[in-house]
């Protein structure tokens, strides 16, 4: 339910329907334009600039490589390409069990953990490419 009366209602709106559905769906985003007044490009020029908004399906756990200076240059490009291999997809797309999506950011603000990767709001740090076998299956364990 859309509570129209809040000032400033949009992007608290876009929030809470990413958080339902982890993404935000074509069909829901042109109710909020109806219901809201706003035009549905205005609402997807919102959805599309912040990295948080998905206009597509993300999996479950989003995956958050690291590709900030310090990360990249203790091996950062090699833990994205593990990810990959393991999850057997390419940055920016989602298994098909839609557990996870995978994707690079250009700073996670840990730097001293360099290399680092974000599974949700969890950081792991200082890791190697051996170390993400173990933590993907930790992931799929949890379901």
């Amino acid at each position: 339910r859309i509570n129209k009366e809040k000032e400033g209602p949009l992007m608290a709106v876009l929030q809470q329907i990413n958080s339902t559905f982890n993404y935000l769906p074509e069909n829901v985003l042109k109710y909020v334009s109806q219901e809201l007044g706003y035009p549905l490009s205005h609402i997807l020029h919102i959805a599309t600039f912040y990295s948080s908004f998905s206009i597509v399906p993300r999996g479950k756990h989003i995956i958050s490589v690291c590709m900030g200076t310090a990360c990249y240059v203790k091996g950062s490009e090699r833990l994205m390409d593990r990810l990959s291999e393991v999850l057997e997809i390419k940055e920016n797309e989602t298994t098909p069990d839609m557990l996870f999506t995978l994707k690079s950011v250009r700073c996670i603000g840990c730097c001293g953990l360099a290399p680092a990767v974000m599974i949700g709001d969890n950081v792991f740090g200082k890791l190697s490419t051996k170390d993400i076998p173990g933590i993907i299956e930790k992931y799929k364990t949890m379901e």
